[in-house]
């Protein structure tokens, strides 16, 4: 992406997670990006191409994220992967993530099919790792797609209150947010000692991923 796209793309990941995609005007983007609202048509296409490619990039690394952590490992390690997956890259990229979670209603019926699919195919990876868990007994929880939508919400949720001067360094958090999820899914036998190190590679992994921006 050139400088000019690039500039394009983070002032409407900046308003559209300030005032949302309704709120937000031609003339506000481009005098955010600092261009003329001609000029700025050339990068964007119509507004909603702009969202629909702020939240595709965003699901498709998230999905090759995942894909990369879920490969190997037993139902246990593969949930705490995504779980750190999850609570990280909503913190580091507070703005954007927000903008996928919450604008997917303002996507019209083709554009919304082909974010749904994106989406869909991430939340399988939980979904998968919590029923394998169950099927094998690493896991005893009831309702196994409620436990699915319930952490995503958690771990979601960190875009919208963590700061990065705040009390807990976020390699913390990941791991508290790991633990608080095993526990949501009955996990069997005493609590795993979850460890510093494998934040830090799935945060190697996410600045790998995201590195073209």
């Amino acid at each position: 992406m050139s400088p000019t796209g690039s500039r394009v793309r983070d002032a409407a990941i900046e308003l559209f997670a300030e005032r949302g995609f309704h709120g937000t005007g031609i003339r506000d983007l481009a005098e955010r990006a600092g261009l003329s609202s001609a000029t700025l048509y050339h990068y964007m296409g119509t507004k909603e191409d702009l969202l629909v490619s702020i939240m595709t990039t965003s699901l498709g690394r998230l999905l090759t994220a995942g894909e990369r952590l879920t490969a190997d490992g037993d139902p246990l390690a593969r949930i705490t992967a995504l779980v750190e997956l999850h609570v990280l890259t909503h913190a580091v990229r507070r703005l954007e993530t927000r903008v996928v979670d919450d604008e997917m209603r303002s996507l019209s019926p083709d554009h919304r099919a082909t974010v749904v699919a994106l989406r869909d195919r991430y939340e399988h990876l939980w979904q998968d790792a919590i029923d394998t868990g169950c099927a094998t007994g690493a896991f005893h929880v009831r309702a196994p797609r409620v436990a699915r939508l319930a952490l995503l919400e958690m771990c979601g949720g960190i875009a919208r209150w963590y700061t990065p001067d705040g009390p807990i360094p976020l390699e913390q958090l990941a791991l508290r947010y790991a633990e608080m999820a095993l526990g949501v899914l009955g996990a069997a036998g005493p609590p795993p000692e979850l460890a510093v190190d494998s934040v830090r590679r799935t945060m190697a992994l996410v600045d790998e991923i995201w590195l073209p921006d």
